[in-house]
């Protein structure tokens, strides 16, 4: 073997070994959490970062918009605590909105690893803790003070001794402080284990530091990236979306460019920032663009520096998808996570070949508090019951793919897994009484658009809850594609009551009501009379679409 295979060979087994050492760092993440959002729904984020605070590699457990926005949260970090100042024993904390992560839900923690006295790389993790205090989970607050317990960057441990005052603080503002610390051991515990193998794996391939390695990686990331984007035309397309925001819809747009550097893109026109838990951070828009983008030019390459330097991302500060402080921005995921739609819009003009459907996209997590005062102007009830907050995570489907029907009941883009009713029936008083597919959803097409789903549950003990609605494609559901049919919208109400229910804010559900949840379906790809006939009935046959269904004309069935 050459010199150059050779150490061609080395470097790929290195890779593999680093990529192997940050997902064990978020495996332990997962098997020490409290909270169900990490432990249940991997709603989380591991990764190894250079000094200088490049992320080299991530697990491919997590989610897009915490691993691309810690990495930029890494150099926030640097630049509050120079490398030079950080200690062996030495852990860093935040969950500034604007430096980690989007909401103050998410806890960004950094650990120097140290070998042989010499600092050779950063670990960076995240969590979703179930309670920040505040308004609790939910889009009605008016500005930052009114979410929760806000933590500037700050030591947490020092020279391997936890920062008391910190801990206490956190767990004053909290309502459900032994997860959130339990939460916040676990983040320090999948660093160490990360930094440990990391410590093995350079004393194997006798390493004295990461650098020679490092660049080597990143540099054939982002040739890679560049190699990928020689696929696809060079122009610049336009799109547009309207969301259904809080009181009022909200307008977005985009301009795609693709050109010898890369790939911007400019979200100018926007609609403002408002003054509820919608806005998104720009480190959340920087995230699910770039998680848009890498779906369709370079998936198989590394997600890292190397590569995310080939996307620029532009936003007019004060839009909605770049708000400033003090915006509200809790639930930043329901607009956020409909951008890789927005980005599809416009470089499924460039290419239709390889382009997906509108979906569901944003999350339709069933977020319900009990047991304390719920204010509700004469429905209002002090509840006897134990107290609680759950989060039930649930999904609508996605959009037909080239050549594919779309997925059902899919968290696309954010990837995080459904929890186990039976868990959350576990944790609080709540009893779940239906959970299935919802037949006619997915948009008609050549390739069907998935199926959202059917959710029903009640409070075990009939009495009343409240409910913190952060949905969207109530009013505007997902689009269809070259032809293809609109996914269903998503709604909810209460049985047998029949009153409807707004997509986002909180709501009282009384005392005896069962909570419908119906979550929207993803858009169809391509006309409906080319589907394959035997597609079509293997629809029918599974229940996926009823015979009612089949037989009503395609406007029709985009409203089912």
């Amino acid at each position: 073997m050459s010199g150059r295979a050779a150490h061609s060979l080395r470097l790929q087994l290195a890779w593999s070994r680093l990529l192997a050492v940050v997902e064990e760092q978020a495996q332990a993440l997962i098997r020490t959490a409290f909270g169900t959002p990490t432990r249940e729904a991997g709603d989380l984020s591991a990764g190894i970062f250079l000094p200088d605070g490049r992320m080299l590699a991530q697990a491919v457990t997590g989610t897009p918009g915490h691993v691309n926005s810690m990495a930029e949260s890494v150099l926030h970090f640097l630049r509050a605590f120079p490398i030079e100042s950080m200690h062996e024993g030495d852990v860093f904390l935040t969950n500034d909105p604007w430096k980690g992560t989007g909401h103050l839900f998410d806890m960004v923690m950094v650990t120097p690893v140290f070998l042989r006295g010499q600092r050779v790389a950063l670990f960076a993790s995240t969590v979703h803790v179930v309670d920040i205090g505040g308004l609790g989970a939910g889009p009605d607050a008016l500005e930052i003070f009114h979410e929760g317990l806000f933590l500037p960057i700050l030591r947490f441990i020092s020279r391997g001794r936890i920062e008391e005052a910190v801990l206490a603080i956190i767990r004053a503002n909290v309502r459900e402080p032994e997860q959130v610390e339990g939460d916040l051991q676990a983040l320090v515990a999948c660093n160490e284990v990360g930094a440990r193998r990391l410590r093995a794996l350079m004393q194997e391939f006798e390493l004295p530091d990461l650098e020679a390695l490092g660049e080597s990686i990143l540099q054939r990331s982002a040739r890679a990236m560049q190699q990928a984007l020689q696929a696809w035309p060079h122009g610049c397309w336009h799109q547009q979306m309207t969301v259904d925001g809080y009181d009022s819809p909200l307008h977005l747009q985009v301009a795609v460019r693709i050109d010898d550097q890369g790939v911007e893109v400019d979200y100018s026109g926007s609609a403002a920032s408002v003054p509820r838990g919608i806005n998104v951070p720009k480190a959340y828009t920087d995230a699910y663009t770039a998680f848009g983008i890498r779906c369709l030019i370079g998936p198989e390459v590394p997600n890292n520096t190397g590569s995310l330097s080939a996307i620029r991302v532009r936003a007019p500060v004060g839009c909605i998808l770049n708000a400033q402080p003090p915006a509200a921005v809790a639930v930043r995921a329901a607009i956020g996570q409909l951008l890789p739609d927005l980005v599809f819009g416009a470089l499924r003009q460039a290419r239709p070949d390889r382009v997906p459907a509108e979906g569901a996209s944003s999350l339709w997590n069933i977020r319900l508090i009990g047991g304390q005062a719920i204010e509700g102007g004469p429905n209002e009830a002090l509840l006897r019951s134990q107290r609680f907050g759950i989060t039930s995570f649930s999904t609508g489907g996605t959009g037909a793919r080239p050549q594919q029907d779309g997925l059902s009941a899919t968290a696309y883009p954010s990837g995080v897994r459904n929890v186990s009713l039976e868990i959350l029936e576990s944790q609080a008083p709540v009893l779940f009484q239906r959970k299935e597919y919802r037949a006619d959803s997915g948009g008609t097409g050549r390739f069907r658009g998935g199926l959202g789903q059917v959710i029903e549950l009640r409070h075990a003990r009939d009495e009343p809850m409240l409910l913190a609605a952060t949905w969207d494609r109530v009013h505007h559901p997902a689009r269809g594609a070259l032809g293809g049919g609109d996914g269903a919208p998503g709604r909810a109400w209460l049985h047998p009551s029949g009153a409807a229910l707004k997509g986002k804010g909180r709501q009282l559900i009384p005392a005896g009501q069962v909570l419908v949840v119906e979550t929207p379906g993803g858009a169809g790809l391509g006309p409906a009379d080319q589907r394959d006939p035997r597609h079509r009935q293997a629809d029918l046959d599974a229940g996926l679409v009823s015979q009612a269904g089949a037989d009503r004309p395609l406007t029709e069935r985009q409203d089912a």
